[in-house]
């Protein structure tokens, strides 16, 4: 399970997520619990879900093209410092009626993430492959997210308490650049500049060349409704998290608990799915931990006792988070590295909506119906998205354990069968949901929201 941190590039970029997700993660829990004990409204609080998904709605795609085109290293610096700014800014909104301004960080913060993101996935692959050692590296991010959801959750919510919001706030800030200073010392790409150029046209035939690609690519564009679907069931709990903690459960310590119970599962979903995701089929595997999902989503939510709620919570962190690792991996495997960025910022944009549409769907439902209406909805529709993956998601090739490893990407050299800085024809090196690209097979094997607030979170 750790092969991947033999890689340098690898381990700095592991590093500078964790970091970065440490200090986020101190905010998971203040931030709305703040906004939710000052106003005393849910739809206040799941503003703040919203608020970080509207900027991913509104450039994924785009930000996608800007992925492909520059150099991802100097993407990933530059984003981080961004964010490091825009988080400081709340430092401004934290007194009664400036709470629009922890809105308007957020939605900068995110921002900036969503160029973030794209670059973080496409890069992860060309720095370690396609193949084992990227089950690895998707096992090591999942041991990341486990564990500061296991420490971030209840720190948060004891510094929050000790040392007032100001203080987290100054601390995330931090590890942005702290991230930033791990990007910079990974090594610079060894291929051909890009073209950082764009025009609007030029934008608009790369978007459509990423459209083409899902289009075309039929695991792809099966795992795209599915992943989507799960998001906005997720989305709708997620929302709802913080306020199923401090109202039913006592309180923000007992909530910061629950959210160490999702990180715990993070952590013991790791190696089950470091194990399962080079031997069992992904359609397989991924209609059986949604079905779990959806299982742990009706017990945590009908639970009014924290003893009941904690094991509830683990169910939901360890299938959950296998629920994204898994598409997220097949992604990593079947796309192209040239034009990776522009296919996962798509699906970036579109689980944003996703993600937007649950977050602030469930709590009107669960004003209208309670907390346990909110959570069977959500059971039910993370059901459907079980049912469409053994409806539509096609077989895949084998992953063989041991093969080489070919780090072709744009941080390395084309492959034969591209040109310079160029992307193959996607007739060319796209085949059926039962191989790989087929200028891969011959040497490319090896090498996040959970509640997941995927794109801020999960991204770390």
């Amino acid at each position: 399970m750790l092969q991947a941190l033999r890689i340098r590039d690898f381990r700095l970029l592991w590093g500078g997520g964790l970091v970065s997700a440490l200090g986020s993660w101190l905010l998971v829990l203040a931030i709305p619990a703040h906004i939710l004990l000052v106003t005393g409204s849910l739809r206040a609080t799941g503003l703040t879900v919203a608020a970080e998904y509207l900027p991913v709605l509104i450039l994924g795609p785009v930000a996608g093209v800007f992925t492909d085109r520059w150099d991802r290293r100097r993407l990933m610096v530059a984003t981080n410092l961004f964010c490091a700014g825009a988080v400081a800014i709340m430092l401004l909104g934290t007194s009664p009626g400036r709470y629009w301004v922890l809105y308007a960080a957020l939605i900068a913060e995110n921002g900036g993430i969503v160029l973030y993101a794209p670059a973080w996935q496409a890069r992860t692959p060309a720095i370690v492959g396609t193949g084992p050692l990227l089950s690895s590296a998707s096992a090591l991010n999942s041991i990341s997210s486990g564990t500061v959801r296991l420490v971030g959750g209840p720190l948060g919510g004891i510094l929050l308490a000790v040392c007032g919001i100001n203080v987290l706030i100054c601390a995330d800030a931090l590890s942005y650049l702290l991230a930033a200073v791990a990007m910079i010392m990974t090594s610079r790409p060894a291929g051909p500049p890009s073209d950082a150029r764009a025009t609007i046209s030029g934008l608009a035939r790369d978007l459509a060349e990423g459209v083409r690609v899902v289009r075309r690519q039929p695991a792809a564009r099966a795992l795209l409704p599915v992943t989507v679907i799960f998001l906005a069931a997720n989305a709708s709990l997620s929302a709802l998290l913080i306020a199923f903690g401090v109202r039913r459960l006592g309180g923000s310590e007992h909530t910061g608990l629950l959210l160490s119970g999702l990180g715990a599962g993070f952590l013991l979903g790791a190696p089950v799915i470091r194990l399962l995701l080079d031997r069992v089929q992904p359609r397989s595997l991924l209609a059986a931990t949604l079905t779990a999902t959806a299982a742990a989503y009706f017990l945590l939510f009908t639970s009014f006792s924290l003893g009941a709620a904690l094991p509830a919570a683990a169910a939901v962190g360890m299938f959950g988070s296998m629920c994204l690792v898994i598409p997220q991996t097949a992604i990593q495997r079947v796309i192209p590295g040239a034009v990776l960025g522009r296919v996962s910022a798509l699906f970036l944009a579109a689980e944003a909506a996703a993600t937007l549409a649950g977050a602030l769907a469930g709590p009107v439902l669960a004003e209208a119906a309670q907390l346990t209406g909110a959570a069977v909805a959500a059971s039910l529709v993370t059901l459907g998205a079980a049912a469409l993956t053994c409806l539509t998601v096609p077989r895949m090739a084998a992953v063989v354990p041991g093969t080489p490893a070919s780090t072709a990407g744009p941080d390395h050299p084309p492959r034969v069968g591209t040109a310079a800085g160029r992307p193959a024809e996607v007739n060319e090196t796209i085949t059926t949901g039962r191989h790989q690209a087929s200028g891969d097979r011959r040497d490319r094997k090896p090498a996040s929201p959970g509640d997941t607030r995927s794109t801020r979170r999960g991204r770390r």
